[in-house]
């Protein structure tokens, strides 16, 4: 039971911002982002595309068998997760498709503070305005 003077909170937490993020499940999804933009940092590969027209942001994650075992796989994939959490759902664009892709060593012992600002720089990258080929 709650006390009465006890405040409320009117939204959940972390809920409402992983909302606006769906994930990619299918393998056609990576294979389109893999032909598309791409915008390497020392902590990850950001490949990205534009699906055009659709509300959410849908994300997949990717570790290779060079990354290490499973144990280390699954902990660089829980660090671009939380990354993903982090950062796209504040400055990734509705209607778009990341892949985050892990690297060897750097994804699970960098700072996490590094890879933030990495996935920040490779968003405004993947999205300066491109000349006309």
């Amino acid at each position: 039971m709650t006390p009465p003077e006890a405040t409320v909170p009117t939204e959940p937490p972390a809920a409402s911002v992983s909302a606006r993020l769906a994930t990619l499940k299918k393998r056609s999804d990576f294979l389109a982002c893999a032909r598309a933009l791409k915008a390497p940092t020392p902590g990850f590969l950001l490949q990205a595309r534009d699906r055009d027209a659709a509300a959410t942001i849908r994300v997949g994650f990717t570790a290779s068998k060079k990354v290490g075992n499973a144990v280390a796989r699954n902990r660089a994939k829980r660090r671009l997760r939380a990354l993903a959490r982090a950062v796209l759902a504040t400055e990734g664009r509705a209607g778009w498709d990341y892949v985050l892709v892990a690297r060897r060593d750097e994804t699970a012992r960098r700072p996490f503070a590094e890879l933030e600002a990495d996935l920040s720089r490779a968003l405004a990258r993947i999205h300066a305005p491109r000349k006309p080929s």
